[in-house]
Protein backbone atom coordinates (compact mmCIF):
# COMPACT_ATOMS: atom_id res chain seq x y z
CA UNK A 1 0.00 0.00 0.00
CA UNK A 2 1.31 3.67 -1.39
CA UNK A 3 0.36 6.82 0.61
CA UNK A 4 2.26 10.13 0.35
CA UNK A 5 2.38 10.93 4.10
CA UNK A 6 4.99 9.75 6.47
CA UNK A 7 2.62 10.32 8.96
CA UNK A 8 -0.80 10.47 9.70
CA UNK A 9 -1.79 14.42 10.70
CA UNK A 10 -4.87 15.48 11.08
CA UNK A 11 -6.70 17.27 8.39
CA UNK A 12 -7.72 21.05 9.68
CA UNK A 13 -10.19 23.35 8.46
CA UNK A 14 -9.40 26.89 7.77
CA UNK A 15 -11.89 29.95 8.05
CA UNK A 16 -12.97 31.43 4.85
CA UNK A 17 -15.40 33.29 6.02
CA UNK A 18 -13.63 37.02 4.38
CA UNK A 19 -15.63 37.09 1.59
CA UNK A 20 -15.15 -2.16 -16.82
CA UNK A 21 -14.10 -8.59 -21.92
CA UNK A 22 -14.55 -12.43 -21.10
CA UNK A 23 -16.96 -14.38 -22.43
CA UNK A 24 -18.89 -16.64 -19.99
CA UNK A 25 -22.21 -18.45 -19.06
CA UNK A 26 -24.52 -16.41 -16.46
CA UNK A 27 -26.75 -18.56 -14.48
CA UNK A 28 -30.21 -17.03 -14.73
CA UNK A 29 -32.43 -17.18 -12.00
CA UNK A 30 -35.21 -19.30 -13.62
CA UNK A 31 -32.67 -21.83 -14.20
CA UNK A 32 -31.58 -21.90 -10.45
CA UNK A 33 -32.95 -24.69 -7.98
CA UNK A 34 -35.92 -23.47 -6.09
CA UNK A 35 -34.30 -22.91 -2.99
CA UNK A 36 -31.70 -20.69 -4.61
CA UNK A 37 -33.74 -17.82 -6.12
CA UNK A 38 -33.17 -14.50 -3.95
CA UNK A 39 -37.07 -14.61 -3.08
CA UNK A 40 -36.98 -18.17 -2.57
CA UNK A 41 -34.24 -18.15 -0.29
CA UNK A 42 -35.75 -14.88 1.29
CA UNK A 43 -38.91 -16.98 2.50
CA UNK A 44 -37.12 -19.63 3.53
CA UNK A 45 -33.86 -18.42 5.22
CA UNK A 46 -34.59 -14.41 5.79
CA UNK A 47 -33.42 -11.56 4.10
CA UNK A 48 -29.90 -11.80 6.22
CA UNK A 49 -28.82 -14.58 3.84
CA UNK A 50 -29.26 -12.96 1.21
CA UNK A 51 -25.85 -11.00 -0.37
CA UNK A 52 -26.11 -7.62 -1.78
CA UNK A 53 -27.10 -8.75 -5.26
CA UNK A 54 -30.03 -11.26 -4.43
CA UNK A 55 -31.34 -8.40 -1.87
CA UNK A 56 -31.14 -5.78 -5.14
CA UNK A 57 -32.74 -8.38 -7.71
CA UNK A 58 -35.17 -9.03 -4.94
CA UNK A 59 -35.94 -5.15 -4.87
CA UNK A 60 -36.17 -5.32 -8.84
CA UNK A 61 -38.26 -8.31 -9.02
CA UNK A 62 -37.70 -9.02 -12.89
CA UNK A 63 -35.08 -8.12 -15.23
CA UNK A 64 -34.53 -6.73 -19.04
CA UNK A 65 -34.80 -8.79 -22.15
CA UNK A 66 -31.47 -8.16 -22.19
CA UNK A 67 -30.40 -8.96 -18.38
CA UNK A 68 -31.71 -10.85 -15.81
CA UNK A 69 -32.53 -9.60 -13.27
CA UNK A 70 -29.63 -11.02 -10.83
CA UNK A 71 -27.08 -10.13 -13.26
CA UNK A 72 -28.51 -7.02 -13.53
CA UNK A 73 -27.91 -6.40 -10.01
CA UNK A 74 -24.29 -7.74 -9.40
CA UNK A 75 -23.31 -5.61 -12.40
CA UNK A 76 -25.06 -2.55 -11.07
CA UNK A 77 -22.68 -3.28 -7.36
CA UNK A 78 -19.99 -3.24 -9.22
CA UNK A 79 -19.75 -0.77 -11.22
CA UNK A 80 -20.84 1.90 -9.17
CA UNK A 81 -19.56 0.48 -5.98
CA UNK A 82 -21.57 -0.53 -2.95
CA UNK A 83 -20.80 2.19 -0.67
CA UNK A 84 -21.04 4.68 -3.85
CA UNK A 85 -24.70 3.30 -4.48
CA UNK A 86 -26.12 3.45 -1.15
CA UNK A 87 -25.20 7.49 -1.26
CA UNK A 88 -27.11 7.85 -4.26
CA UNK A 89 -30.00 10.26 -4.48
CA UNK A 90 -30.53 10.77 -8.55
CA UNK A 91 -32.09 7.88 -10.67
CA UNK A 92 -31.80 9.95 -13.85
CA UNK A 93 -27.96 9.48 -13.34
CA UNK A 94 -28.03 5.82 -12.13
CA UNK A 95 -30.04 4.85 -14.84
CA UNK A 96 -28.03 6.97 -17.02
CA UNK A 97 -24.71 5.51 -16.00
CA UNK A 98 -25.12 1.89 -15.29
CA UNK A 99 -27.34 2.01 -18.70
CA UNK A 100 -30.63 0.44 -16.72
CA UNK A 101 -34.17 1.62 -17.29
CA UNK A 102 -35.25 4.32 -14.95
CA UNK A 103 -37.61 2.86 -13.11
CA UNK A 104 -35.24 0.36 -11.56
CA UNK A 105 -33.19 3.38 -10.70
CA UNK A 106 -36.48 5.01 -9.18
CA UNK A 107 -37.06 1.51 -7.62
CA UNK A 108 -33.38 0.93 -6.14
CA UNK A 109 -33.04 4.94 -4.85
CA UNK A 110 -36.53 4.60 -2.98
CA UNK A 111 -35.05 1.66 -1.04
CA UNK A 112 -32.14 3.06 -0.55
CA UNK A 113 -33.90 6.49 0.78
CA UNK A 114 -35.94 4.27 3.09
CA UNK A 115 -33.29 2.37 4.41
CA UNK A 116 -31.03 5.99 4.99
CA UNK A 117 -33.95 6.80 7.13
CA UNK A 118 -34.59 4.10 9.42
CA UNK A 119 -30.96 3.79 9.82
CA UNK A 120 -30.75 7.91 11.09
CA UNK A 121 -33.47 7.45 13.50
CA UNK A 122 -31.55 4.78 15.29
CA UNK A 123 -28.44 7.03 16.02
CA UNK A 124 -26.02 5.24 15.00
CA UNK A 125 -21.99 5.92 15.40
CA UNK A 126 -20.59 8.97 12.92
CA UNK A 127 -18.11 8.56 10.91
CA UNK A 128 -15.26 11.14 11.50
CA UNK A 129 -12.85 11.78 8.80
CA UNK A 130 -9.69 13.14 9.94
CA UNK A 131 -6.80 12.06 8.08
CA UNK A 132 -6.26 10.90 4.65
CA UNK A 133 -5.78 7.43 5.51
CA UNK A 134 -9.66 7.71 7.75
CA UNK A 135 -10.57 8.44 3.96
CA UNK A 136 -8.65 6.02 1.75
CA UNK A 137 -10.18 3.19 4.42
CA UNK A 138 -13.48 4.72 3.46
CA UNK A 139 -13.30 4.78 -0.01
CA UNK A 140 -10.83 2.06 -0.75
CA UNK A 141 -13.65 0.26 -2.71
CA UNK A 142 -13.47 2.81 -5.17
CA UNK A 143 -10.12 0.96 -6.29
CA UNK A 144 -11.70 -2.17 -8.23
CA UNK A 145 -13.85 0.30 -10.33
CA UNK A 146 -13.46 -0.16 -13.76
CA UNK A 147 -14.63 3.42 -14.98
CA UNK A 148 -13.48 6.56 -12.79
CA UNK A 149 -14.98 7.55 -10.33
CA UNK A 150 -15.05 11.32 -8.62
CA UNK A 151 -16.33 10.97 -5.31
CA UNK A 152 -16.98 13.40 -2.20
CA UNK A 153 -16.96 12.95 1.34
CA UNK A 154 -18.93 16.26 3.03
CA UNK A 155 -18.01 16.46 6.38
CA UNK A 156 -19.55 19.42 9.32
CA UNK A 157 -17.56 21.56 11.21
CA UNK A 158 -16.65 18.33 13.47
CA UNK A 159 -15.27 16.41 10.41
CA UNK A 160 -18.14 14.24 10.85
CA UNK A 161 -19.02 12.38 6.92
CA UNK A 162 -22.39 14.11 6.25
CA UNK A 163 -22.85 12.87 2.71
CA UNK A 164 -21.08 10.79 0.34
CA UNK A 165 -21.80 11.39 -3.34
CA UNK A 166 -20.90 10.15 -6.90
CA UNK A 167 -20.42 13.05 -8.18
CA UNK A 168 -19.37 12.44 -11.94
CA UNK A 169 -18.37 9.10 -13.79
CA UNK A 170 -15.89 9.22 -16.99
CA UNK A 171 -12.68 10.36 -17.55
CA UNK A 172 -11.53 13.45 -14.87
CA UNK A 173 -11.20 16.78 -16.70
CA UNK A 174 -11.71 20.35 -15.74
CA UNK A 175 -13.83 20.91 -18.51
CA UNK A 176 -16.79 18.44 -17.17
CA UNK A 177 -15.82 18.75 -13.21
CA UNK A 178 -17.46 22.18 -12.38
CA UNK A 179 -16.79 23.73 -9.09
CA UNK A 180 -20.76 23.98 -8.81
CA UNK A 181 -21.23 20.22 -9.15
CA UNK A 182 -18.49 19.38 -6.25
CA UNK A 183 -19.57 22.15 -3.58
CA UNK A 184 -23.39 22.08 -4.37
CA UNK A 185 -24.33 19.12 -1.97
CA UNK A 186 -22.25 21.30 0.84
CA UNK A 187 -24.55 24.11 0.62
CA UNK A 188 -27.16 22.22 0.38
CA UNK A 189 -26.30 20.17 3.57
CA UNK A 190 -24.52 22.73 5.61
CA UNK A 191 -21.08 20.95 5.14
CA UNK A 192 -17.94 22.80 6.38
CA UNK A 193 -15.51 20.71 4.11
CA UNK A 194 -15.28 18.54 1.42
CA UNK A 195 -12.48 15.55 0.48
CA UNK A 196 -12.91 14.03 -3.46
CA UNK A 197 -11.30 11.17 -4.48
CA UNK A 198 -11.19 9.58 -8.15
CA UNK A 199 -9.68 6.30 -8.91
CA UNK A 200 -7.12 5.50 -11.82
CA UNK A 201 -8.26 1.93 -12.87
CA UNK A 202 -4.87 1.72 -14.96
CA UNK A 203 -3.58 1.07 -11.53
CA UNK A 204 -0.90 4.11 -11.47
CA UNK A 205 -1.24 6.44 -8.43
CA UNK A 206 0.84 9.59 -10.23
CA UNK A 207 -1.66 12.30 -10.74
CA UNK A 208 -1.68 13.69 -14.29
CA UNK A 209 -2.44 17.06 -15.50
CA UNK A 210 -5.78 17.03 -15.30
CA UNK A 211 -6.03 16.04 -11.67
CA UNK A 212 -4.02 18.81 -10.63
CA UNK A 213 -6.16 21.23 -12.82
CA UNK A 214 -8.93 19.78 -11.30
CA UNK A 215 -7.54 20.47 -7.40
CA UNK A 216 -6.41 24.12 -7.85
CA UNK A 217 -9.84 24.72 -9.56
CA UNK A 218 -12.38 23.02 -6.56
CA UNK A 219 -9.32 24.72 -4.14
CA UNK A 220 -9.96 28.52 -5.57
CA UNK A 221 -13.83 27.76 -5.74
CA UNK A 222 -13.71 26.47 -1.82
CA UNK A 223 -11.97 29.70 -0.60
CA UNK A 224 -14.68 31.73 -2.53
CA UNK A 225 -17.57 29.90 -0.73
CA UNK A 226 -16.15 29.21 2.70
CA UNK A 227 -16.16 25.70 1.81
CA UNK A 228 -12.73 23.86 2.84
CA UNK A 229 -11.63 21.19 0.37
CA UNK A 230 -9.41 19.08 2.37
CA UNK A 231 -7.82 16.80 0.08
CA UNK A 232 -7.65 15.04 -3.20
CA UNK A 233 -6.87 11.36 -3.42
CA UNK A 234 -6.16 9.32 -6.44
CA UNK A 235 -7.07 5.96 -5.22
CA UNK A 236 -6.05 2.49 -7.17
CA UNK A 237 -6.41 -1.27 -6.15
CA UNK A 238 -3.01 -1.16 -4.41
CA UNK A 239 -3.08 1.98 -2.51
CA UNK A 240 -3.68 6.00 -2.36
CA UNK A 241 -1.94 9.48 -3.02
CA UNK A 242 -2.81 13.09 -1.71
CA UNK A 243 -2.83 15.76 -3.78
CA UNK A 244 -3.10 17.79 -0.63
CA UNK A 245 -0.24 17.43 1.93
CA UNK A 246 -1.98 19.38 4.48
CA UNK A 247 -0.37 18.86 7.69
CA UNK A 248 -1.21 20.43 11.58
CA UNK A 249 1.40 21.12 13.29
Amino acid sequence: MQYTAAKQDNYQLVDHDQVMDDTRYILRVRDMPIEDKPREKMAKYGPSALNMAELVAVLWGVGTRKEDVLEMARRALKEYGERAILYETDPLRLAETLMIPQNKAHQLIAGLELGRRFFEKRGDTPVFVRTARQAYHYLNDMGSLKKEHLRGLYLNSRYQLVHDEVISVGSLTANIVHPREVFQPAIERGAAAVIIAHNHPSGDLEPTAADQEVTSQLQAGGVILGIEMLDHLIITRDGYKSLLERTVK
